[in-house]
């Protein structure tokens, strides 16, 4: 399908009906099974969650909250040989971190392995399935293409008893694998291609991590899915357009076995991929068991887990999906305004602190020696009821390095030889001088402070156009950050030939050690609590702090390009 790059994201925002809810909410009315509504979240757990997947979580969970209705949790654990019990853990702790409970409804396809080779041995009593003893190649070329029939298969009219005898054997394990599948017999001319003779079970001897050894058939998705929908009560199977083909097949097994009364219904929409990413869950795994990037809950991975980490939240990406939207055709979508959905919770969230990335000593030469005050800072302008807290104020500060200029341009407004600027939440100070080291590198600049300007008192209304950010330099605690930037450096890594893991940015993580942190901030950093550094941007505290090393991540910076952007359209 076309891909292109859509610009009006942001417009999608009137809280209306998308075309999926429109859908339930016509079956709804016209009382379709009961007038019952149950949907489903499907995971295979061969793998972690990332953000296109919290699209159908919250499509699916979403939806049934809104007419009142079910949502199932349930794992498509069809393949052993690549799954596991911590992608199981990590998918069901992201979806509570999302914010929605799947409540006792939590199954497996596997719960339903008896039925579904039940059904298998019935097609097959019934003349609709038979065993194929040619390779996957040899499947492949009878297959024909679109526009040219396929091939039956030598093996498509063996007998019923034969089919059978060889199909109980092959779950016995007598047959190696890929030494036999069994196949529905439909259409070998059918347009769709997914109807030509489609697999439904094969081999597999790899135990499975709920079942065991008990079974050594496994079914395929095309099969397994719909029955397990049928099985579970699902009214509604939503999912994403590479299964628009799929459907006819889906509709071919279930009615099967559904009537009038009851028929799970399949919905697609658009898959969410996102610029300067990867959503292959192949890729992902490369980039993990490669060591390119630190698990699968590196900041820089599109994972729920590494998202958290990052220190987005639950809300943000709930915007960013609502913004997006839910369409009929495939986008590729901008990075930039999901950061800006992220951008604007944070600022309503976050604690306003001070730290100092890139250090360079300020010394109030006429502030009394060994005094200290206390500054009160505002914990969030955007919200005073979250109150004030108190910032030590001193004679030797800490300012950002790139605050000062000894030869500025003319607009330069911070800190220069006799100019003046406010030093936030405390007095406006004029650079009297400053001294450098043999190699001409500035070690520290001198400054005079005015005592009548002190913020908040009588008289300190009076205007300088700069303010920077300043730490207590005997009360500063060093702190590690680790600055993220875009795991890969061309817009659409998925696009561009060749292989995918050169396209990654050199410069997506950078570690800098010694920031120096206000001390109330350090008192009261957690894993997961999240801070503006004043004039820098939204910081997150890493799980990897420990009493003595603080580790903040870099959420995002507080330029919006995409505020800016929209601004001219």
């Amino acid at each position: 399908m076309e891909e292109k790059i859509i610009t009006e994201e942001v417009e999608n925002t009137s809280g209306g009906l998308n075309f999926v809810e429109q859908e339930i909410k016509k079956d709804l009315e016209e009382g379709k099974n009961g007038g019952r509504l149950n949907t489903r979240f499907p995971p295979e757990p061969n793998g972690y969650l990332h953000i296109g997947h919290a699209k159908a979580i919250i499509m699916d969970f979403g939806s049934a909250e809104k007419f009142g209705g079910t949502c199932n949790l349930r794992f498509d654990d069809t393949n052993p040989q690549k799954e596991d019990t911590e992608y199981v853990d990590s998918i069901m702790r992201d979806i509570k971190w999302l914010g929605y409970d799947w409540e006792d409804r939590l199954y497996y396809a596997s719960d339903y392995f008896q039925k579904l080779y039940d059904f298998a041995i019935r097609l097959i009593k019934e003349g609709k399935a038979y065993v194929d003893e040619q390779t996957s190649e040899q499947i492949a070329q009878q297959k024909g293409t679109p526009t040219e029939p396929g091939t039956n298969s030598p093996y498509r009219d063996r007998p019923i008893e034969e089919n059978l005898d060889l199909f109980e054997r092959m779950n016995k394990g007598e047959f190696e694998e890929g030494s036999m599948v069994l196949r529905a017999k439909i259409d070998m001319a059918n347009s769709n291609m997914h109807f030509r003779d489609p697999i439904i079970y094969r081999i597999i001897k790899t135990p499975h991590w709920r079942t065991g050894d008990k079974w050594k058939v496994y079914p395929m998705y095309d099969f397994a899915h719909g029955q397990s929908d049928f099985f579970e009560g699902v009214t509604h199977s939503i999912c994403t357009l590479e299964f628009v083909p799929h459907r006819p097949l889906y509709e071919y097994f279930v009615k099967e076995l559904a009537d009038e009364s009851y028929c799970p219904r399949q919905i697609e929409f658009n898959r969410l991929n996102l610029t300067y990413t990867v959503m292959s869950k192949r890729k992902l795994l490369q980039l993990v068991k490669e060591g390119l990037v630190n698990g699968w809950d590196d900041p820089r991975m599109p994972t729920l887990c590494g998202l958290r980490r990052r220190g987005y939240t639950p809300s943000a990406i709930k915007d960013f999906v609502n913004r997006i939207g839910y369409t009929k055709y495939e986008a590729l979508n901008h990075i930039e305004l999901l950061e800006h959905s992220v951008r604007e919770d944070l600022n309503k969230t976050a604690v306003r602190v001070s730290a100092v990335v890139n250090p360079v000593k300020l010394v109030i030469t006429n502030y009394p020696d060994g005094k200290t005050e206390m500054m009160e800072m505002d914990n969030n302008p955007e919200n005073p009821s979250e109150g004030k807290h108190e910032m030590p104020f001193s004679k030797e500060l800490w300012i950002e390095r790139e605050d000062f200029m000894e030869n500025p341009p003319k607009k330069f407004f911070r800190l220069s030889p006799d100019k003046e600027v406010r030093l936030k939440g405390a007095y406006i100070i004029k650079c009297t001088g400053l001294k450098k080291n043999d190699a001409g590198e500035i070690e520290e600049i001198y400054a005079e402070y005015d005592p009548d300007t002190k913020s908040g008192m009588p008289g300190s209304d009076r205007k300088v156009k700069g303010t920077l950010h300043w730490v207590s330099a005997p009360t500063a605690v060093d702190v590690e950050v680790r600055d993220y930037d875009r795991l890969f450096s061309v817009e659409n890594p998925s696009a561009e030939e060749g292989d995918f893991r050169e396209l990654l940015n050199p410069d997506s993580l950078k570690l800098i050690k010694g920031v120096k942190l206000e001390p109330w901030a350090a008192e009261h950093a957690k894993p997961g609590n999240h801070f503006q550094f004043t004039r820098l941007g939204y910081y997150t505290v890493d799980p990897d702090s420990t009493p003595g090393h603080l580790v903040f991540n870099k959420t995002i910076g507080l330029k919006d390009t995409w505020a800016k952007e929209m601004k001219k359209l």
